[in-house]
């Protein structure tokens, strides 16, 4: 009964919170002149990316490996074709030139690599691989802020008359309950999965890797009903490159990761599905609502596979 209850109350600091963050996150990216997408590739995609970071590195620590890099996949996969999917079937998106171009393949050569080192190394991602990934980040980084400050426009005045101390109030206040929430949210899952006796590769596929991309999930759709299609799909992309080169760079350089060669399975899915989608996404320069209701439609077909499978 208590997981239910822990379930419940998650969601509900997930919703609140993720209203308070992107309210904060889209103000400070009108007042600073950067554009939203911008802001969704950094700001927002570290924030939501915080209960995946927490649960990775400690389930390294632990020793529980499948669930550390399962849930990066698992979420990869469910940020990509649920997250992006559903915000798109309630508001279509409209894509940012340097998003696809960019941000999309980087995304894809990111999941690529990762495979690679998992086939060639026997399933064991190192210390040095660890840091080559955290390297990778900041150079990734310096891009970004390098953008920010060439495509620096002057907000408007209406955005100046409004308080300043809302902006750090409501990203802290937002994140904190994103991340208290995620946490209940994972809590609650995993006990009620564990009174059906799943295994914890699967959790780490499903149930983790689905809680902790709950953030990513309320806060795109939160942008895309308010109308920050490029806030919405860089929270996305950006999750998906930061919980590779920052979850398993620094769950590696902390504890070396060993895991069994089912997950290269996953991490193969990973790659066509993002493959597949940036095709798509470039070739109609955004993602329509058929699109999103194919893609989350996708994701459902992989998550019936991984139950049965």
């Amino acid at each position: 009964m208590l997981s239910f209850v822990l379930l419940a109350l998650g969601f509900a600091l997930l919703v609140w919170g993720a209203d308070r963050f992107v309210e904060g996150a889209c103000a400070a990216a009108r007042r600073l002149g950067i554009p939203s997408v911008v802001v969704g590739l950094t700001i927002v995609a570290i924030g939501t990316s915080a209960p995946e970071l927490s649960v990775s590195i400690t389930a390294a620590l632990k020793g529980a490996n499948e669930i550390a890099v399962g849930n990066v996949i698992g979420s990869n996969l469910f940020n990509l074709l649920a997250v992006v999917g559903i915000s798109a079937a309630i508001a279509p998106m409209e894509a940012d030139t340097s998003l696809l171009r960019r941000d999309l393949p980087l995304s894809g050569l990111a999941a690529a690599v990762l495979l690679a080192v998992l086939t060639f190394f026997n399933g064991r991602i190192g210390r040095p691989w660890g840091l080559a990934f955290l390297a990778a980040l900041v150079a990734y980084m310096a891009v970004l802020v390098r953008e920010a400050l060439s495509n620096h426009t002057e907000p408007d005045s209406a955005e100046l008359n409004t308080p300043i101390w809302t902006i750090p109030l409501n990203l802290v206040l937002g994140l904190a309950c994103i991340v208290l929430g995620g946490d209940l949210t994972i809590d609650g899952a995993t006990g009620i999965a564990r009174m059906f006796g799943l295994s914890e590769a699967l959790i780490g596929l499903t149930i983790v890797a689905v809680g902790t991309s709950l953030p990513e999930l309320v806060t795109s759709i939160t942008a895309a009903v308010k109308g920050e299609s490029g806030l919405a799909l860089g929270n996305a992309v950006g999750s998906n490159l930061f919980n590779i080169l920052l979850i398993l760079g620094a769950s590696a350089a902390i504890c070396p990761i060993q895991v069994s060669g089912e997950i290269l399975l996953d991490a193969a899915v990973l790659i066509l599905a993002t493959a597949l989608c940036t095709l798509l996404i470039r070739r109609r320069g955004g993602v329509s609502r058929g699109l999103g209701t194919v893609m989350a439609l996708g994701y459902a077909a992989y998550m019936g596979w991984l139950i049965v499978r």
